[in-house]
């Protein structure tokens, strides 16, 4: 009769164990879809996971070796548009008051290490994404100074928004002068 206890007790921790984990995990990772976002920065975050999506695939798309080609001398150079826009990602935020994390450099803005360049995109959005979700609706009214000009906390994320698609677009031009063609464009998205 021992044995069966020990090995309910077994059986039970083997079933149930993976299911608080994946629950845990969950819980962790969950984060509300854009569509459960009501408006303006449930709009946002739909521009924002689309353009992360197009500049990540672009970005991992483009080989190691063309990260430091430029168009013309004294013009950023591959790498130096995605670091200038995981820059960005975190530069505009303080606008609105909110401060880049501890662990971000400055200093990414020279880096050409594929890799590494990879993950300040990766982590900048996040950021954004934080932001976003961090804000109430009444928080997009605030007034505030953008590079001298009058704006609200709304008008701060559309000019990040437009920020990231402009150098999208820029990105795509460098990569398909460099014979990439952009993932999605593959998938027949473009």
């Amino acid at each position: 009769m021992e044995w069966y206890k020990r090995g309910m007790k077994l059986l039970t921790r083997l079933l149930f164990l993976p299911l608080v984990f994946a629950g845990a995990a969950v819980t962790l990772t969950a984060q509300p879809s854009p569509a459960k976002v009501p408006g303006f920065r449930g709009l946002f975050l739909k521009q924002l996971d689309d353009v992360q999506s197009k500049i990540v695939s672009l970005a991992e798309a483009v080989p190691q070796e063309k990260y430091t080609w430029r168009p013309a001398e004294g013009v950023r150079s591959i790498s130096e548009v995605y670091t200038h826009i995981a820059s960005a990602n975190y530069f505009l935020p303080n606008f609105i008051g909110v401060k880049p994390p501890a662990t971000f450099s400055p200093a990414i803005t020279k880096e050409t290490d594929k890799a590494k360049v990879i993950d300040a995109l990766k982590g900048s959005f996040e950021h954004l994404r934080q932001v976003a979700l961090n804000l109430s609706d009444a928080d997009l009214e605030k007034p505030v100074k953008l590079f001298g000009q009058d704006t609200t906390y709304e008008g701060v994320l559309f000019l990040i928004a437009n920020h990231m698609h402009e150098h999208l677009g820029q990105s795509i031009a460098y990569a398909r002068t460099n014979g990439v063609t952009p993932p999605w464009s593959k998938k027949g998205e473009n």
